[in-house]
């Protein structure tokens, strides 16, 4: 019934907005677009799986976010005795299964501890696992299209929620994410947003990113890590794995690697941003967020090293992640960690609490030669992308009047 409501209205005045419930590489999709770009959401796990320009040319309609190079399921039907042979049976088996795009990690970040584990909690909490609902209609209207959509989950006690709207004519979405925490005590979290990159957007050696950060560190922990494990980084350098000085702007071009670091965004802006973009393809994509709430980067990137089911050593993929925690080491070691330079590595929420923040995700159409970006800023709803060196400014129209970040 909602889906009727929503094509109705779509129909009227606003022929360029629309909403609808569709299949996205076989997968359920919540599908909004405003003659502009398009949005898919996956009621799967809540994952923004598509963020792309409508186009007729087909390097301006890449789709950025991975798609993986295996089929995928709706991971909240998960059946160990007919999923394991085709996802493996460790941790990380739910979300393999239906891992697309853009997901929420959360309430923790990185894999479950031996205790969890046994009670079937995979890697990256439970939040991009269960069933996103729509908890309300979907509203269309001369200034955009509206998503409300979100998730219980029963296991760990918390309910999630995003507000996702795009507005009119506009190459930018802003989303409004809240958690709560069902149980009356206070416990910690973290809350992470994970941006996944896919070819043939992201590919090693091509794409570029550009972000407000100080200083950071090189995770550690695998023979295939492309950098230096546990060196220090002023970004935008970092040292290679035979301790050679490397730009960490582009993903980086050594076979069969991985690698995962850490950055500390400048905690005197108030609002941040990270931008990607391929060398070869017309295309930016970029993210604006409060940096208050979300002091921590870290850019993965996976370049055929992980040779577990279901990645058989072919998966590809770069995710900027940021939020609350600055590595994938699961909660309780986030916790003991406490603090990295300073700044805490998880947060606290109360009993019963709820807390929202926002994130916008805006396109960009880059001239050939584009040499990075030097610096993202909103004001009264445009967000200006100043090319690094040449001082030229791209525009983007924002979500709306007054959506900063």
């Amino acid at each position: 019934m909602r889906r009727v409501t929503a094509l109705l209205v779509a129909s009227l005045p606003c022929l360029a907005q629309s909403f609808r419930e569709d299949r996205l590489h076989g997968r359920q999709a919540y599908v909004l677009e405003n003659g502009v770009v398009r949005l898919s959401a996956l009621r799967g796990g809540g994952h923004l799986a598509e963020i792309r320009f409508l186009a007729g040319d087909p390097l301006k309609a890449i789709n950025p976010m991975r798609v993986p190079h295996y089929s995928t399921i709706e991971p909240y039907q998960y059946s160990p005795k007919v999923h394991d042979a085709l996802y493996g049976d460790g941790s990380h088996r739910w979300l393999s299964s239906g891992y697309m795009g853009h997901l929420l990690n959360f309430p923790w970040f990185g894999p479950p501890s031996e205790e969890e584990a046994r009670q079937q909690l995979g890697n990256h909490g439970e939040a991009p696992i269960v069933e996103w609902k729509q908890f309300r209609p979907a509203e269309v209207t001369p200034r955009g299209v509206t998503l409300w959509y979100g998730a219980d989950l029963p296991r760990t006690q918390f309910r999630v929620e995003r507000v996702v709207r795009l507005g009119a004519d506009a190459a930018s979405v802003q989303v409004e994410e809240s958690v709560e925490n069902l149980a009356a005590y206070d416990r910690p979290i973290n809350w992470v947003q994970h941006a996944t990159f896919g070819p043939p957007f992201a590919a090693p050696g091509k794409n570029f990113l550009d972000l407000p950060a100080t200083k950071g560190e090189v995770g550690g922990g695998r023979a295939t890590n492309s950098l230096d494990s546990g060196s220090a980084i002023q970004w935008p350098e970092g040292a290679s794995r035979d301790g050679r000085r490397v730009s960490l702007r582009p993903f980086q071009p050594a076979a069969n690697s991985g690698t995962y670091y850490a950055l500390l965004l400048d905690p005197t802006r108030a609002a941040s941003y990270f931008t990607l973009y391929h060398s070869d393809y017309p295309v930016l994509i970029g993210y604006l967020f409060p940096t208050a709430d979300h002091p921590w980067v870290g850019d993965w990137q996976e370049n055929q090293s992980n040779t577990t089911r279901p990645w058989d050593g072919k998966a590809v993929a770069r995710g900027i992640e940021f939020g609350t925690t600055p590595f994938p080491e699961g909660l309780r070691r986030s916790v003991e960690r406490g603090r990295l330079f300073g700044v805490p590595t998880y947060r606290w929420i109360s009993g019963r609490q709820r807390l929202t923040t926002r994130f916008t995700v805006f396109l960009a159409e880059i001239p050939p030669g584009f040499a990075g970006v030097e610096e993202v800023a909103v004001r009264k709803g445009i967000i200006t992308i100043q090319e690094r060196g040449s001082g030229r400014a791209l525009r983007v129209r924002g979500p709306g009047s007054g959506s900063a970040p």
